[in-house]
């Protein structure tokens, strides 16, 4: 069987249970054949825990030109994912990035051009499209049986991190490291399946409050309002601090609605289109009819190692990635905006000023102070 020779560039939390699940045989097609990581510690980890086979090298470039890669799978800090990556991708390397595909809108621009540009694959590791929860939503937004959307509303608050979280990293939690807080680092997914299965806002008014529960710098708790093209509202609501938390989506139409939330998926619907029935009734106070249906949601939810399937059989047989590097683009607009609208004090229209936004960036990473990180390598068991 043809195997895709596959390097990962950052062998931490999330590097190296790509690593354990590649090695353990679990995405066919893919063979790990070396990693790379500049942190002496990590580098003696994968000596320890992988397969001699595996070629262990200090840096990407090293690795990416003297391994005999095809493909790579970008797992560093935020900021180094848009050059790896582009590094890559002009070596007509494939190359999976994890999430946020990059800081910037400007850099995940510049990523895809690379991409257009060469003879490689670009993929973004948005693992929760593999969901069906969230498959079967976009599937009955996008189907048009409950018409259009009125009104959405996440609110994404499981996301909970205690202090010795972002003391981990020297990295975490600032603006010279990180780039953001919630917004890009536990959010993306969210902020991905919001616009899969909404599509984009044309308007974004934010509040992102900066160490309001932690002795951070970036942002851990934000309520944003967006204001979608047909008139159409919607909110994000999302923080480190709450637990326990919520994670609830409802789309609301004018046939009815969905909710997502603990693990269900429940279907509203309208006996008649709520435009219709406030033209048409008569009696005063009252409301349509409707039915409530529990969805059945279940099937296989592969996440992760889904993703990486899809990359591997998008490179070996042609098939279809589950995210491409435009997909990663949208979600950081979103959070591009948030973050903009905020700092400015004022509502955002997209597609973000990208001038501006770094600028704007540039300020508060000057502002950033630098910090020391415990070294503490955070498991990802359960949450991978």
């Amino acid at each position: 069987m043809k195997k895709l020779k596959t390097g990962i560039i950052g062998i931490g939390n999330m590097g190296s249970a790509h690593a354990k699940m590649i090695v353990a045989g679990d995405i066919d097609g893919m063979e790990l054949a070396a990693v790379a990581d500049l942190d002496q510690a990590r580098r003696q980890w994968a000596k320890e825990h992988l397969p001699e086979s595996v070629q262990i090298y200090e840096n990407a470039d090293q690795m990416m030109g003297q391994a005999g890669l095809q493909a790579v799978i970008v797992a560093v800090p935020h900021y180094d994912h848009a050059p790896l990556s582009i590094a890559a991708l002009k070596k007509n390397l494939h190359v999976m990035c994890e999430k946020p595909v990059a800081v910037t809108t400007k850099q995940a621009r510049e990523m895809q051009e690379a991409a257009d540009q060469s003879e490689a694959i670009f993929a973004v590791m948005f693992n929760q499209r593999t969901n069906p929860l969230y498959k079967k939503a976009k599937a009955i937004i996008d189907s048009g049986e409950l018409g259009p959307m009125k009104r959405t509303s996440w609110i994404v608050t499981d996301w909970y991190r205690s202090q010795s979280y972002y003391d981990s990293g020297n990295w975490r939690a600032t603006w010279a490291g990180e780039g953001g807080g919630v917004l890009l680092n536990q959010c993306p997914h969210n902020l991905d399946l919001w616009q899969w299965i909404c599509g984009m806002p044309i308007r974004v008014t934010a509040f992102c409050q900066e160490g309001r529960w932690h002795d951070i710098e970036v942002e851990d708790d934000v309520t944003a309002y967006v204001e979608y093209e047909n008139g159409a509202s919607g909110t994000f609501i999302t923080s480190t601090g709450d637990t326990p938390g919520t994670n609830r989506l409802e789309v609301v139409c004018d046939g009815g609605k969905i909710v997502v939330e603990k693990d269900s998926l429940t279907l509203y619907k309208l006996e008649m289109p709520e435009s219709v029935f406030s033209a048409t009734y008569k009696g005063g106070f009252g409301e349509p009819k409707h039915t409530v249906e529990k969805l059945d949601v279940s099937g296989e939810n592969p996440q992760h190692a889904g993703v990486l399937r899809a990359f591997t059989k998008a490179v070996l047989e042609g098939a279809s990635l589950t995210a491409d590097g435009r997909e990663g683009i949208r979600g950081l607009s979103l959070s591009n905006a948030m973050h903009l609208s905020s700092w400015l004090g004022k509502t955002i229209e997209l597609p973000v000023d990208e001038v501006l936004f770094e600028q704007e960036l540039a300020n508060k990473v000057s502002q950033s102070k630098k910090k020391s990180g415990t070294g503490q390598t955070l498991s990802v068991e359960g949450t991978y």
